[in-house]
């Protein structure tokens, strides 16, 4: 597996600035392996995610209210107030409320002032387990994703892994999460490699790394655009025609599939899969970074 300084020595397509977030908590090891890996290729990022766990919280969205006890892993003090940041970089920040809340107060209050600018991008995760299918609805993670692209008009990414548990970000760093680290960043670095728009208007990337048993180094991966719902005969819309078919395979398959196969779903406004437009777009800006199933 390559290294934070490996990944520094990487061509850089362009350098932009990127909001993350998480609902595993601004502390948890994986949202912070792949902030030092996006920095890391020059990216300026701004982390701003909940104080701690709110796996689950879907798209909920709640003004922060002042602490009472510490933050996930004693990551902040008790009684440290609704909003806080990491003494030596303030560019790592937590939220005490959901996903959707941290995010905003990411773009909208923390972006001016240490990006100077709005973010060109917004990523999210990896999240500590899969977000296939039907989960989308309930992820914080998928919901922080969707509330930058469908309500901030930032192109997002969210990112899920199969394997893990939540851990903490001074831990020994477990070899999935520098593997998803470095799958997600690369996956950025395509999106970005274009230039602008990044992905079509109200599009987000869902993107469900499998397990990492089995798959020596991020190298041995390989990336398949996907649908996130089965296609329902005459009521389903067409998908983008690729790898010699009509129809997408689903996430699920793809990351079912024997071999060290990534997902990469498209999906709407309503959490659904985008139609074949979007997913022609999007099929056309990832290029030779996608592949086909066996």
């Amino acid at each position: 597996m390559r290294s934070l300084l490996a990944l520094a020595a990487l061509p850089l397509a362009s350098a932009i600035n990127i909001i993350s977030s998480n609902d595993d908590g601004w502390a948890e090891i994986n949202i912070r392996q792949l902030f030092s890996a996006l920095t890391s290729a020059g990216h300026s990022v701004v982390l701003s995610a909940p104080a701690e766990n709110k796996s689950g919280s879907g798209s909920s969205d709640e003004t922060p209210t002042a602490r009472t006890t510490a933050c996930e892993f004693n990551s902040c003090a008790a009684e440290s107030g609704a909003y806080g940041s990491n003494a030596s970089d303030p560019r790592l920040n937590w939220v005490n409320s959901y996903p959707v809340t941290s995010i905003a107060y990411g773009i909208d209050t923390l972006s001016p002032t240490l990006l100077d600018a709005v973010p060109g991008l917004a990523v999210t995760g990896p999240n500590v387990g899969s977000n296939l299918g039907l989960s989308v609805y309930v992820s914080g993670t998928v919901g922080a994703a969707h509330y930058a692209s469908s309500t901030a008009g930032i192109p997002a990414i969210a990112f899920s892994g199969a394997d893990g548990s939540p851990t903490a970000w001074d831990a020994e760093v477990p070899n999935y999460s520098a593997i998803y680290a470095e799958l997600a960043a690369k996956v950025v670095e395509k999106v970005v490699a274009g230039g602008t728009p990044y992905l079509p208007d109200d599009v987000w990337l869902n993107v469900n790394f499998p397990s990492v048993e089995g798959c020596g180094s991020a190298d041995e991966y390989s990336f398949v655009l996907s649908r996130i719902f089965t296609a329902v005969p005459l009521i389903s819309g067409d998908d983008v025609e690729t790898c010699g078919s009509t129809r997408l395979p689903t996430e699920t398959n793809v990351v079912g599939t024997d071999g060290c196969y990534v997902s990469i779903s498209v999906g709407a406004a309503d959490k659904t899969d985008a139609d074949a437009t979007a997913q022609g777009s999007v099929l056309e800006k990832l290029g030779d970074l996608l592949s086909c199933l066996p």
